[in-house]
């Protein structure tokens, strides 16, 4: 099979570095050291002008007449041209030690650290560093001088001690004496980029090559989170690390100063202080009000104002801390990451969600995830890919069509490669003959479908044929280029996972199979762990204790390949099954296993020293998943322990359908036309403002929308957490609240005596809006109907539409999508009955569907449309709703079909609708 050497950003590599450090100059100069430097430079001298002067007065030039004679290779070769040839070789030698010089003295001239490497010239270059580190000895002498030249002038005064945030930002140090010495702290990821110790040394040392240095003065040093340094490619954002004396954009500490205090002063947390206010104001504010709201009574058993969350504000405790230090932000890390798996559990999410809104009560809201629960859901819709999900779907499904339409069998796909411009599939044997849209790639051993080509191809729902021909295709890991995933069957033998951290690489195996959509029928069978991910796809996951309890009814089912995969693409589809066992088997039930995997379609991956396997899946300590066979490695795809017990407290989340109480809107101050009005009630508009920027507008406008559903006050530090989930630097945060405030003015956006933004009074949501109007609508009878109609004419849509992708994914851990849906409906629920009560039909139908502009998928406003519609006495027109709703919950991005209390009221009003649908999907 052929091989694919994994693509590596440039420094990840460490283990294939030199270990010899670079010459580094000292500080002090013996005697010694200057005799060897005056040696050194006679040296250096005589190699590099003698020897080509010697050369050229006793031998001649590099390439003599002998060799210059066309005839040379015709000819007897003499003394004259062996002699010849002896020269230009040592005039090659000699160019070979030139190169190494020059190399060494610019290497030393700008402290650049790691030299660049010379090829073929591993002992030479040596040579040349060891003479050009002596030479530069003496260079370097009168810099001596400086320090006695400044001993008559006073010491600078040393700057003042302020609360602020340690980024890559800080300035240049100038040169310190020996009492000090220089640390960095780790920055937070940006984006997916994460710091390395290669870009530190970059950034600081001037040469990325210089990271061993680095490595070696932090190894095995105990850092905040009680981590340690043990491999060069694993550092942490908030980590302290000890710099070389000279580096630059670094802090200076004092050099006797304990670790431990180090770790304290410099821990690489965000600045707490608000946006361009400074961090003694701030200490004088916490000093005056006794670190408490003013008008509050002191609660010991709370932390300081800055550290509360305001009321209205009922996110986690972790939101309080720091975005770069908050406990969820390792659950986004890996999590997002897994992106494929999260748009699978995205959409299985999506499908319980359904079933709680068929069954929710009036005045009430479905359950919300809490705490871990809602930080995973966070990390995934922040993660999820969904349209790579669909090009693996819509493009596998038809794949098996076409190869279906001209009698061919599938081939063995053994591994895919999905980036944002291709999919590639990796099949054995090779075959140039890909069907359209696929084209052929590397003499047909590679199948390609450009992702323009995938956007294009229809939903699999409109291809009959389209049967899921690789189910057992799961991600393996990222590369720098991607995704990289192996399809489980083309072992076609036992697959052998190795390592400390094997049941967090199975069950994200398992995650990842239950919930992709490019698979229709799939059993899973986890066996030794994994009890509680049966609460995430239980009509597909099993979790047993051993093997021998599932061994007899493997051998029972085994089916051969050919059937198998013919089956699926031509509508004969038997289950996928895959088993993943944190159990080592036995020496029997290896053997019956490796017996079966041979003969079965199936997918084996067992933990231990397992012999006779076909692949061999190492998880290595730093995260990394290889395997041999097929010449891969990339970052491993895991799901910790926590990180799976968050997912599935999410979905028991998910399975309570009695649902919690709409908490009560607060009476609305100013019920007149506002000065600025964030409009929340479908797409997102900002009227009262001038717009900014096309580029900023989109973060702006979310900033904005959190402010503005939250009026107990946000801290920027939190703030940045909600903005930037993967972190932020705080000079790029306080950039934007700035520039936020600058576009609302002071009049809008203040700063209250503890740090918190809020907006002013003259600043409302349509939102707000809409609950004082329901409100008012409860204790005024006669006014009732028309305050829940003015409510419903502020929906023009769902919730925040057009948002662009990726950003508000903090609405999974927060209460405002679902008071809006349940809202919204319950207003419009409400209406209707009203209207229906006096004997407008037409106006209930028109509450309603006003209601389901926004909350289109509450299965309780679909049944009132069609109570209101029988009500208005139209037959044709209740079957066209009838007709509406079956095609929209049988085409449903989360499937499910209709509730049962809806079909048998369809069943009641219009007793003939099942022979229409049947009539209907016939023709």
């Amino acid at each position: 099979m052929p091989t694919r050497e994994p693509v590596r950003p440039p420094g990840r590599a460490h283990a294939r570095m030199p270990a010899q450090p670079p010459a580094r100059i000292p500080a002090r100069r013996s005697t010694g050291d200057v005799l060897a430097g005056l040696a050194a430079l006679v040296v250096l001298v005589a190699l590099v002008g003698g020897v080509p002067y010697a050369l050229l007065m006793f031998v001649g030039p590099p390439l003599g007449p002998q060799l210059l004679d066309l005839d040379l290779l015709t000819s007897r070769v003499g003394p004259s041209t062996i002699t010849a040839v002896l020269v230009l070789l040592v005039w090659l030698a000699w160019l070979q030690l030139f190169a190494c010089v020059i190399v060494e003295v610019y290497a030393g001239v700008r402290r650049v650290g790691m030299p660049a490497r010379v090829p073929l010239s591993g002992g030479t270059q040596w040579l040349a560093n060891r003479l050009v580190s002596a030479v530069l000895l003496l260079f370097t002498v009168g810099a001596a001088a400086v320090p006695i030249a400044r001993l008559g002038t006073p010491p600078p005064a040393p700057p003042p001690m302020t609360t602020v945030a340690f980024s890559a930002s800080v300035v240049e140090q100038p040169l310190e004496t020996q009492r000090s010495k220089k640390v960095y702290v780790v920055q937070p990821p940006h984006g997916r980029h994460h710091e390395s110790l290669w870009e530190i040394a970059e950034k600081c040392l001037g040469d990325g090559r210089r990271y061993p240095e680095i490595f070696r003065l932090n190894q095995h040093k105990e850092q905040p989170d009680a981590a340690r340094l043990r491999m060069a490619d694993l550092i942490r954002p908030g980590w302290v690390l000890d710099m070389p004396d000279d580096a630059r954009n670094v802090h200076v500490v004092p050099a006797r100063q304990p670790r431990a205090e180090t770790l304290r002063e410099h821990p690489g947390r965000a600045t707490t202080s608000p946006a361009r206010v400074g961090a003694e104001q701030q200490q004088a504010v916490e000093k005056k009000h006794g670190k408490h709201e003013a008008g509050e009574t002191r609660d010991t058993r709370r932390g300081p104002a800055d550290q509360q969350r305001p009321a209205e504000d009922q996110r986690p405790a972790e939101r309080q801390a720091p975005a770069e230090q908050r406990p969820g932000l390792e659950l986004v890390e890996y999590l997002a990451g897994a992106s494929l798996a999260a748009a699978g559990l995205l959409a299985a999410l999506g499908r319980r969600r359904r079933a709680q809104l068929w069954r929710r009560a009036f005045g009430h809201r479905i359950v919300r995830p809490r705490d871990d629960a809602a930080e995973a859901e966070v990390a995934l819709r922040l993660g999820a890919d969904a349209p790579g999900t669909r090009i693996l779907d819509v493009g596998l499904r038809l794949l098996g069509a076409e190869l279906a339409t001209t009698g061919r069998t599938p081939p063995t796909v053994y591994a895919a490669h999905l980036s944002p411009r291709n999919l590639d599939l990796w099949i054995h044997p090779p075959d140039g003959d890909a069907p359209a849209p696929w084209a052929a790639q590397d003499g047909g051993q590679v199948w390609r479908l450009s992702a323009h080509e995938g956007r294009l191809l229809p939903d699999s729902g409109e291809n009959p044929l389209g049967g899921a021909p690789y189910p057992g295709l799961v991600s393996l890991g990222t590369d720098a280029s991607g995704r990289v995933l192996i399809d489980l069957e083309a072992a076609q033998g036992l697959i052998n996972i190795r390592g400390r951290q094997t049941t967090a690489a199975l069950a994200a195996l398992a995650v990842e199979l239950a919930t992709n959509r490019w698979s229709d029928r799939m059993r899973i069978t986890l066996v030794g762990f994994g009890e509680e991910l049966t609460a995430i796809a239980p009509d597909r996951i099993r979790a047993v204790g051993g093997l021998a309890e599932v061994l007899p009814e493997l051998e029972a089912t085994a089916a051969p390949r050919q059937e198998v995969l013919t089956g699926r693409i031509t509508g004969r589809p038997r289950d996928a099954h895959y088993l993943l066992s944190a159990v080592t088997p036995s020496h029997d039930e290896a053997r019956r296993l490796a017996l079966l995997a041979r003969k079965d379609t199936a997918g084996y991956v067992v933990t231990g020293d397992v012999p006779h396997a076909t692949w061999t899946l190492e998880i290595t300590d730093d995260g990394k998943a290889k395997i041999a066979e097929l010449g891969f490695e990339v970052t491993a795809q895991l799901l910790p322990r926590r990180h799976y017990q968050a997912l599935v407290a999410l979905f028991r989340t998910a399975e309570q359908l009695d649902g919690e109480a709409i908490p009560e809107a607060e009476p609305l101050a100013d019920y007149g036309l506002p000065a600025v009005e964030v409009r929340m009630l479908g797409p997102i508009e900002i009227v009262g403002l001038d717009p900014l920027e096309e580029g900023r507008m989109a973060l702006a406008a979310e900033l904005l929308v959190y402010l503005a559903t939250h009026p107990g006050g946000v801290h920027p530090v939190v703030l940045g957490g909600v903005l930037w989930p993967r972190g932020v630097q705080p000079m790029v945060r306080d950039a934007t609240i700035a520039r936020v405030a600058a576009w609302l003015g002071k009049r809008h956006l203040r700063i209250d005596e503890a740090g918190r933004l809020r907006l002013g009074p003259e600043v409302r949501t349509d939102w707000a809006l809409f609950r004082e109007m329901v409100r008012r609508s409860h204790g005024d009878p006669t006014a009732r109907a028309v305050l829940l109609e003015r409510a419903l004419g502020l929906v023009r849509g769902p919730l925040l539409s057009g948002r662009p992708a990726g950003r508000y994914s903090w609405l999974a851990a927060d209460e405002l999508e679902y008071d809006v849906t349940a809202g919204v409906a319950d207003a419009a629920h409400r209406l209707c009955e009203i209207r229906l009560a006096h004997g407008e039909p037409d106006a209930a139908v028109a509450a309603v569907r006003a209601g389901l502009l926004l909350a289109a998928d509450d299965e309780g406003l679909w049944r009132d449309l069609l109570r209101a519609t029988h009500a208005t006495g139209d037959l044709v027109r209740l079957r066209a709703v009838v007709e509406a709703l079956t095609r929209r919950a049988g085409s449903h991005a989360y499937g499910g079909g209709l509730a049962p209390e809806t079909e048998a009221l369809i069943d009641e009003l219009l007793p003939s609708w099942r022979l229409h649908v049947v009539r209907e999907s016939t023709a």
